[in-house]
């Protein structure tokens, strides 16, 4: 075995049997033993917080977190580490730091920062040890989050309110990418969103995809938005179409709400083996077919009306296209095109449409992609959101997968 194969086994053997009994409060003393065994001179792991645009570093569970050593993602080092999902070094008095991203599968959890100690360079054995170091670090921040408090107060910038706390527990993660496809979503804003959800489930050669827009604002449009989500997934599960799906949706909501509430939405489903992208739509904003960059297509909505207020006719009628490879689908709210900056002007449908085909241009992956549009929306607010705006896109029959780990890899 050589010595860098026992300093990457000695590292990981010392995250796997110290995490057994330890909780989120315990992670940085794991990453900082861990970081010894690698043989450098500090080790730190920064986590995303919930708008994305800060990398704050994860150091216990104090009653209040200082972000004073939160990083800003656009503009940094760091920050391209995060958002390029790649490896960078940097140097400075002789002193070599390398940051590695941290993905759980390919959900973006942040960046591990290993200071190596003076004179000495990040070569490749290194390297590789210390990715394989970040990918369980991933695992750990995401399970031993479940036991307490530290990972979710290092993550939050501002208080979050009930709403929104209900809202992201009914989420899924941000992101799933698979050699087939690629799916990402965002929600804003992050501590007091309400309304607006999203879900998704990849089982066997179907993606299952949706996003909703529940009426009003506060808890009670969250409260509605988890009956209708936890409605649509109990419906697939049970092995339900599209179309009965919505059905149920339409049954739940109305009998627990009455006729006065309402959601609309898009609830999809790609068969990935064929590209076949199949969705009912009930009052919802069009989905966007994105091709070679540019939007050629708009989905129209099949049904006019929204689910909750018994007002579907009979089967909900299902839309069909068949999708190219490369193609992209964006599914979004009306807090998008809606939001207003402080003279009254919408971000509207071009600008929108401007944005995403210089997005891709750039080749970036479908969750750099909306973390772009998200923080774009909040700009033409100027931070100060009238409304929840929600982005979901999905990817066909790219190559992203293999992309992310070549651009991860030492040698990418």
């Amino acid at each position: 075995m050589r010595p860098s194969d026992e300093r990457a086994l000695a590292a990981l053997r010392v995250l796997l049997r110290s995490s057994h009994l330890s909780g989120p409060s315990d992670l940085p003393d794991l990453v900082l033993a861990a970081g010894e065994e690698l043989g450098v001179a500090e080790a730190r792991i920064y986590l995303v917080d919930y708008e994305q645009t800060w990398l704050v570093p994860l150091t216990g569970a104090p009653p209040k977190v200082d972000h004073s050593d939160a990083i800003l993602i656009d503009g940094t080092l760091p920050g391209l580490v995060f958002s390029d999902i790649r490896q960078h070094t940097s140097t400075a008095e002789h002193v070599t730091t390398l940051w590695l991203p941290v993905l759980d599968g390919t959900e973006r959890v942040g960046v591990l920062m290993l200071r190596l100690h003076p004179g000495a360079v990040a070569e490749q054995g290194l390297r590789e040890d210390a990715m394989d170091v970040a990918a369980l670090l991933a695992e750990l921040v995401l399970t031993r989050s479940l036991y307490g408090d530290a990972v979710e107060r290092t993550r939050r910038r501002e208080d979050m309110t009930v709403a929104a706390e209900l809202q992201w527990s009914l989420l899924p993660p941000l992101t799933f990418v698979s050699p087939e496809a690629s799916i990402a979503g965002v929600l804003a804003p992050a501590t007091k969103v309400a309304g607006d959800s999203f879900d998704y489930a990849a089982n066997g050669d179907t993606l299952h995809v949706a996003i909703l827009d529940a009426m009003g604002h506060g808890l009670e449009a969250t409260l509605l938005a988890a009956v209708a989500v936890s409605t649509m997934r109990n419906s697939r599960r049970s092995g339900y179409d599209l179309t009965a799906t919505v059905l149920s949706m339409d049954a739940a909501v109305s009998s627990q709400f009455g006729p006065a509430r309402f959601l609309t939405g898009i609830v999809g489903e790609l068969h990935v083996p064929t590209g076949m992208w199949r969705w009912v739509a009930f009052g919802h904003p069009a989905a966007l077919l994105l091709r070679d960059g540019q939007v050629v297509k708009r989905l129209d909505s099949v049904v006019d009306v929204p689910i909750g207020l018994g007002l579907l006719d009979g089967r909900p009628q299902v839309g069909q296209e068949r999708l190219q490879p490369g193609d992209r689908l964006l599914l979004h709210t009306d807090g998008v095109t809606e939001a207003r900056d402080e003279h009254g002007e919408f971000f509207g449908s071009e600008r929108l449409e401007d944005l995403l085909t210089r997005e891709a241009a750039g080749d970036r992956p479908v969750a750099e992609t909306l973390r772009r549009l998200n923080l774009a929306v909040l700009r033409h607010q100027h931070g100060r959101m009238q409304d929840d705006a929600t982005v979901v896109m999905l990817e066909w029959r790219t190559d992203e997968a293999a992309r992310t780990f070549a651009r991860v890899s030492p040698s990418g």
